[in-house]
């Protein structure tokens, strides 16, 4: 389907990734060096959920479809009705409501801006949530 995608510089979408890859060789150096059964299984269980937590990682941010948003975080992915989004808050999040009439919140951890990133990966963020807000603008005219 044809979009918008809007991602993370580079840099970021590595460091998102790096969380799991991280947590994952923890994992294996944790089994590795296990002594019982059980504690070497709960590695080895660990590591796949780690891999998925890699990928994600990388893959996070939105794409801003004709009808829809989607956006994929660390830990799943939320498809929201263009209709339905009500705003997109400076945290950064979408505020949008359910056919039944329940308000959520969907935040959109990609574009979090934090301490210590460079000016460009933060400029880059702000400029992304900006056009988020343009996108879901034009959705309630």
């Amino acid at each position: 389907m044809a979009g918008v995608e809007l991602v993370p510089v580079f840099a970021n979408r590595l460091a998102n990734t790096a969380l799991g890859v991280v947590c994952g060789l923890g994992c294996l150096a944790y089994g590795a060096e296990a002594g019982p059964l059980w504690a070497r299984m709960a590695a080895a269980v660990a590591v796949p959920g780690c891999a998925v937590l890699a990928v994600r990682g990388y893959r996070a941010g939105v794409r801003c479809e004709g009808e829809r948003l989607v956006v994929r975080g660390f830990l799943w992915t939320r498809v929201v009705p263009r209709a339905s989004v009500g705003e997109v808050t400076d945290f950064p999040a979408v505020r949008w409501t359910t056919p039944d009439g329940r308000n959520r919140w969907t935040p959109v951890t990609a574009f979090a801006t934090v301490s210590g990133e460079t000016g460009g990966a933060r400029s880059r963020k702000l400029g992304h949530t900006a056009r988020l807000r343009r996108w879901a603008a034009r959705g309630q005219g």
